[in-house]
Order: structure tokens, then C-alpha cells, then sequence
């Protein structure tokens, strides 16, 4: 019954975040964010920008930043996008020092593919498009050892993570022009495995190596855990865009909160009593709400700025299990003991178009900066970042490039304090954009 408990929490506690290893895990059942998991959009002209784009939204990315603005859209078009990260986390355990380094992961995903299709109905100009968005990537390394010491032993231990897999939505949009100047979008999505494997699994590898103070005898004992999860759940974002003047656009965007169904097994082995202990079972995990509004300038056809504020509910982040318990998945403190802020983004960037009419196509140049607080118990962790990106468009082709880093020191202290535990993080990502018109 103990081991089965504890293999349930283990599991509740890893969606979207790094499962805390089995030793620390007794100190302190609280949750590290290893990448941004702020609602953001797809598209690499979008995060070239900044991810300052809920009042610019005239790709079929709309549909993931602001649904509104698929009315821009004004030719069909396909569209896909793939992005490519390298994440260095650089762990500080002050009581364990011997146990402190960097730890890298990188991975390569399809970030987004739509087809999208304007029409005219009713005198109306409308839009549609399906949508596949890559929403959360579980891609995770770590391996380190310390070692510590009791009144009998002294204990070498060895960890070893590994995890992959991910979570993604298919979208279904429709954007309606309610009048020549103010629009109005729905993107439905469906957390579900129709598309792809909308799961992920990890690896968990430990080895401790005792050495009897008293015998000087040594032993070694190894443990196993393997968690398999799944995820399934709808909801909508909901957005306008509002052309105010012919240099001033406002937009804004919801995305509903909603409850999924999260569906785990487990399995656990220890060379010690060599028996394979398996358990299985279900939750329920709300889902925040997410509300951003934006504003964009376009002082010409070739410059536009924009900037957006964005807010996460994320103190209604919450794991509950079948007997009803409600704990949150920021702090994994019960509801009711923890304290969780919402975050607010604040992005901002712009684009100039380098025209050149006698040969047809076009050049930009973008840029952005933004700030992107993680969730954490007590305050939020500060992360803060920039992007850079550029692209070649002629018809009926247009080709978009980002880089954008995301950074940040210190943070995560909440995690372990009795360890003395703090991180400085670095991430780097790479999206790259194809469009056909047809």
C-alpha cells in the first residue's frame, strides 16, 4: 500500500515537469519547470517577433495566437513548422556539491502543420483550417552522483533520468468578419491521440553503493522506475481583432480552462527484493485558464510593432486524485496550503519588409524581447529572452527563420531548500517556417 502510494504521486506530480529523483523526493514534493510552460503560438515569424503576435495574427498560426485574425488569411494556404531546442540546466545542490553541474537535453519536433481555406458566405468573409500544435515537450537527461553518509553507512548513489514524448492539440478554427473592420475566431482543440501518440515515458535509474562502517563491507542495491502517462481533454481559444485605424490593431485571446484525463502505469524494480511491482491508475488535472491582449502599429506596408500582456491562472493548476484530494501541481501542496501567483508575459517586437518589386519577393527582418515568469510557490522564477528572425517570400512561397533564447539565474530555490538547490538555465530554439499559396 506505502509503495503504491508513493508511485501514484510520483506520477501526478510529473506531468509537464521534471519528476523530482527518488532521494530528494523525500525532502520536498515540489516541482522544477524545465522549459516555459506559458501559453505561447507557433511560427517562426511569431517568435522572431517575440512572440508579440496576439495583434498581428495574419498567418494560419492565427489559430494558435489569435483565431480572430485567420480573416488576414486571404489566399489558402498549407503551412508547417519545425522547431529544434538545446536546454542547459546548471544544478547547484549546496549540501551536495559533488552532485552540481550542467545537464543538456535537445530535441527536434514538428511544432505546427495547418491547412487553412478563406471563403465568402452570406457576404460574409470567413475562414476555416485544421491545425496540428506541438504544446509541451517532456524531453529530459540528467545523471549525476553525491554521495552522504549515516551512523552505519556510507552511501555512494548513482541517478540516472531519461524522458521523451509530448503533448499536442488538433485544432479546428473558423474566423468570421463581423464588419469591414472587427473580426471574430474559434480554434477548437483536441488533446487526444488521433493524430500522434499524445503520451510520454520515463526512465528512472538508481544505484547505491553502501560501504558498512563498522565491517567495512559494501554492498550494492539497484532501483528501476518506468512511468508511462497519457493525456486527453478539450478546449477553445477564443479571440478577436479589431482594425481601429489604418495604422492601430487591438486583439485579445482566451483559452479556456478545461479538465483532462490523465491515465498513468507504473512499474518499479529493486534488485533487492527482484520483484516487479506494477501500478495503474486515473486522475483529474484542471487545466488553467490564459487570457492575452495585444496591440500592433503598422506606421507603413513595411514596419509593424507590436507588443502583448499575457496572464496564467496558474494557482488553478490542479491534480485530482480518485479519493477526491486536490493538490497543486506547481507546489504539490494540498489546494488549500498553497500559494501560487499567476504569471503575466509581456513580449514585444517588430518587422521591417525589405521590398523588391522588380524581382518579385521580399526580405524581413524581425526581433523581440520578452519576459516569461515560470510558476513557482511563493513568487514566480523571473526567465527573460530575445529572438531574432528573418525569411524569403515570393509567391506562392514563403520561407521564415527564428532563433530565440530563453535564460535565466538562480531560480527554482523553492524546489529543495534544505539542499541548498538553485539553477541557472539556458535555452536556445530554432523554428523554421514553410508556406505554400495555392
Amino acid at each position: 500500500m506505502i509503495l503504491k502510494r508513493v508511485l501514484f504521486y510520483r506520477i501526478a506530480l510529473s506531468l509537464m515537469f521534471f519528476i523530482i529523483f527518488p532521494y530528494f523526493a523525500q525532502a520536498s514534493e515540489k516541482l522544477e519547470l524545465p522549459s516555459s510552460p506559458n501559453p505561447v503560438g507557433s511560427g517562426a515569424r511569431a517568435l522572431g517577433m517575440g512572440g508579440a503576435f496576439i495583434a498581428v495574427a495574419d498567418d494560419a498560426t492565427s489559430a494558435s495566437w489569435n483565431p480572430g485574425g485567420l480573416i488576414q488569411v486571404k489566399r489558402p494556404e498549407y503551412s508547417v513548422v519545425l522547431s529544434s531546442f538545446h536546454r542547459i540546466e546548471d544544478n547547484a545542490f549546496g549540501k551536495y556539491p559533488e552532485a552540481s553541474g550542467d545537464q543538456n537535453v535537445s530535441d527536434v519536433n514538428l511544432n505546427y502543420a495547418s491547412l487553412t481555406y478563406p471563403f465568402d458566405f452570406l457576404k460574409r468573409n470567413m475562414a476555416v483550417s485544421l491545425n496540428y500544435q506541438h504544446l509541451f515537450d517532456f524531453s529530459r537527461e540528467w545523471d549525476f552522483s553525491y554521495s552522504y553518509q549515516s551512523s552505519r553507512l556510507k552511501t555512494h548513489r548513482t541517478e540516472d533520468f531519461e524522458r521523451e514524448g509530448q503533448l499536442y492539440a488538433l485544432g479546428l478554427a473558423y474566423c468570421i468578419q463581423v464588419t469591414p473592420k472587427f473580426s471574430f475566431g474559434v480554434t477548437l482543440n483536441l488533446w487526444n491521440d488521433w493524430f500522434n501518440d499524445n503520451e510520454w515515458h520515463q526512465k528512472e535509474y538508481r544505484r547505491d553503493q553502501d560501504t558498512h562502517i563498522a565491517s567495512g563491507d559494501v554492498t550494492e542495491t539497484e532501483y528501476t522506475w518506468r512511468d508511462e502517462y497519457s493525456f486527453d481533454g478539450i478546449n477553445a481559444n477564443i479571440g478577436f481583432l479589431w482594425n481601429i485605424t489604418d495604422h492601430w490593431t487591438v486583439g485579445a485571446v482566451l483559452k479556456t480552462p478545461f479538465t483532462g484525463d490523465l491515465h498513468h502505469k507504473s512499474t518499479f524494480y529493486s534488485s533487492l527484493s527482484q520483484e516487479l511491482q506494477v501500478s495503474s491508475g486515473d486522475a483529474e488535472l484542471d487545466m488553467p485558464m490564459s487570457y492575452g491582449i495585444g496591440v500592433a502599429w503598422h506606421p507603413t506596408d513595411q514596419l509593424t510593432v507590436s507588443a502583448d500582456i499575457y496572464r496564467t491562472e496558474w494557482d488553478d493548476f490542479i491534480l485530482e486524485d480518485a479519493d477526491g484530494s486536490r493538490t497543486s501541481m506547481v507546489s504539490g501542496l494540498a489546494e488549500s496550503e498553497s500559494d501560487v501567483d499567476p504569471t503575466c508575459q509581456v513580449r514585444a517586437g517588430a518587422e521591417y519588409l525589405f521590398l523588391f518589386p522588380e524581382k518579385g519577393y521580399v526580405v524581413p527582418l524581425r526581433g523581440g524581447v520578452f519576459y516569461d515568469p515560470a510558476p513557482a510557490e511563493g513568487s514566480s522564477d523571473d526567465f527573460y529572452g530575445f529572438s531574432l528572425g528573418t525569411g524569403f517570400a515570393k509567391s506562392p512561397y514563403v520561407f521564415d527563420i527564428a532563433y530565440q533564447y530563453r535564460f535565466s539565474w538562480d531560480v527554482n530555490e523553492y524546489l529543495l531548500p534544505s539542499l541548498d538547490f538553485s539553477q541557472d538555465v539556458d535555452e536556445h530554439t530554432l523554428y523554421v517556417s514553410f508556406i505554400y499559396h495555392f
